[in-house]
């Protein structure tokens, strides 16, 4: 099962009064393990970011200016998401944009599944409080290099928490040729924690004998092994 972790950076938050998408981040995750393959482009946006925005994202209208367009990048995007199923954090808001970007150059929006990792935290958590900072605090996520929000980190970030919710980081041993290791364990000590040797006597054994010769006709006797 292969699904995609994506994230927008935005020069506002209303692509109804013309914002537009400055940043696309994706993280691959199949069978919910990342594979390592991620996708991250920044976008020109002819147009200049709000003053809110780049507090959030740290990014200037001189930097996106050198940039490529999302029609320049959108087929990138469209080539690695392909049609699976797409993880978003409030998906109304990315999803919006999206497929305001698409619709500006032509194209249909986006049929892909979606999970809303906003309702999906509500649902398992039973929390009215879902953003994305939270979710990683009550995971124990690092967040120390989020100083700015960044599309692909974010997806980075969304991607361990999902995880999470999902019932917890899952690792394998190879996939897609990529070695994935939990840097926690090792093959020697497995539940080690969790796992008691019993031991039974050989008076133990001769009492259990005797008591089964007392069971008449027993069941297992109409077994042949």
């Amino acid at each position: 099962m292969r699904e995609i972790v994506i994230d927008t950076e935005t020069t506002g938050l209303s692509y109804k009064s013309g914002d537009r998408i400055i940043e696309v981040g994706c993280v691959e995750l199949k069978n919910y393990v990342p594979t390592g393959k991620t996708l991250q482009f920044y976008c020109r946006p002819d147009k200049d970011i709000s003053e809110g925005a780049k507090s959030i994202v740290g990014l200037s209208d001189d930097f996106l200016s050198k940039q490529k367009t999302f029609q320049e990048n959108h087929i990138e995007m469209l080539d690695f998401i392909k049609d699976d199923t797409l993880i978003i954090h409030n998906s109304d808001f990315d999803l919006g944009f999206i497929n305001n970007e698409l619709s500006l150059i032509g194209l249909p929006p986006l049929k892909n599944p979606i999970v809303d990792t906003v309702a999906l935290a509500r649902e398992v958590l039973n929390t009215r409080i879902a953003n994305l900072d939270y979710l990683c605090r009550r995971f124990n996520v690092d967040l120390s290099d989020r100083s700015f929000h960044g599309a692909l980190l974010d997806s980075q970030l969304l991607a361990s928490v999902y995880l999470e919710l999902r019932g917890g980081k899952q690792f394998s041993m190879q996939l897609d040729g990529a070695v994935l290791e939990d840097k926690n364990s090792s093959s020697n000590n497995v539940n080690k924690e969790k796992t008691k040797e019993i031991v039974v006597s050989e008076k133990q054994i001769s009492n259990h004998k005797a008591m089964l010769k007392k069971i008449k006709n027993p069941i297992w006797n109409k077994f042949n092994y």
